[in-house]
């Protein structure tokens, strides 16, 4: 059913240009939206006209209006104040049905979207359905899951409308309050660096509300019934993101790297892996110097010396933290092999710490 809100703007616009006054009832004779407090019917008068066989009444100078939805009558509109009051009704009767069948053609649209991302269409239910919604099937499209970060209030559906980013074109549905999914067309020569910038812009626009938006996104595909592939790279993409580069705030499947291969990976494969390379001591547990000391020394391509000036420290301090983990887990990071080891083994660590935390044991 339409928004009363939407209802009540209708009226009241058309009463503006007509000095009528209008009312929208249900089929029960209750109002919904009206342009003065009491109109000439009452609520039985009109449940008693939406029983009858008439399309059309006049009643206390007041014209009735049965508002048909897909044959079934969903609305009674009345109007009142003149001459041109039935005129009126009958403008805002097909304004009304117009409304209607846009917001069914809406709903459709959306359950088609949901239904094709989750692969409960057939191949010929895909097309036939794509054809009647005027939706192309052949066309470059991409999907964008999109994820409030941290504790929000307002749901993100609602927080994203009046972004400007998104094209009407543009297929848009919500999972829930905190999560956004876009398939999104793409024109011309745009591809993956288009997508950023929509990401981008899609975070700048929540920025303005203190309000942080992860975004991540699948391949781009060529035909629509491809879309919940991408549907399911993008969903891979968050999960992965999420686990081991939490600092960045935009996933693309294809910048996974080796963690779309550990994701992939059964627990029971992770743990004798780690088992097999740290017998009962598990990589992440030392203390937050030397896993800071660890941290440091990749990321500067174990590099000793440029380790040692950005941590502030001497280089034989280094050099002695390093000789400590070698001791305990019998691997030299300076050794380029050892170094492989070590950081596949705490990304794998990261992933079963998150899979447990969200039961997916066995699943």
């Amino acid at each position: 059913m339409i928004s009363s809100q939407l209802l009540r703007g209708m009226v009241d616009r058309l009463k503006e240009i007509s000095q009528c006054d209008l009312a929208v009832a249900d089929r029960e004779g209750h109002t919904v939206a009206a342009t003065r407090a009491k109109m000439s019917v009452n609520e039985r008068e009109i449940r008693t006209f939406a029983g009858t066989q008439a399309d059309i009444q006049e009643m206390h100078g007041c014209h009735l209006i049965k508002v048909y939805d897909e044959r079934r009558v969903e609305y009674i509109l009345t109007a009142e104040g003149g001459d041109q009051s039935y005129m009126v009704a009958q403008m805002a009767a097909f304004q009304l049905e117009g409304l209607m069948a846009a917001y069914r053609e809406q709903l459709d649209r959306d359950s088609f979207i949901k239904n094709l991302l989750l692969d409960n269409l057939l191949l010929v239910d895909i097309y036939s359905r794509a054809q009647k919604l005027h939706i192309k099937s052949e066309e470059r499209r991409c999907v964008l899951l999109a994820e409030a970060a941290g504790e929000t209030d307002a749901p993100l559906p609602d927080s994203l409308r009046g972004f400007s980013g998104l094209g009407d074109e543009d297929l848009v549905t919500a999972v829930d309050d905190r999560y956004l999914i876009v398939v999104r067309v793409l024109h011309g020569k745009e591809s993956y660096a288009e997508l950023d910038e929509l990401a981008s812009g899609m975070q700048s626009f929540l920025a303005a509300a203190d309000r942080k938006l992860r975004v991540a996104y699948g391949s781009v595909v060529g035909d629509i019934r491809e879309v919940s592939r991408s549907y399911k790279e993008a969903k891979m993409a968050m999960d992965v993101g999420r686990i081991f580069f939490p600092e960045k705030m935009i996933a693309a499947y294809r910048s996974l790297g080796i963690g779309r291969l550990i994701y992939q990976l059964p627990l029971s494969l992770c743990r004798m892996f780690i088992q097999e390379i740290f017998a009962d001591r598990s990589p992440d547990g030392f203390d937050e110097e030397t896993l800071t000391t660890i941290d440091q020394f990749f990321e500067n391509s174990l590099n000793v010396s440029e380790t040692s000036r950005r941590l502030y420290i001497h280089r034989n301090t280094l050099v002695y933290r390093l000789d400590k983990i070698q001791k305990t887990t019998g691997l030299d990071i300076r050794v380029f092999e050892d170094a492989i080891t070590f950081k596949i083994a705490l990304m794998v660590v990261k992933y079963m710490k998150y899979m447990e935390s969200f039961d997916y044991i066995g699943g």
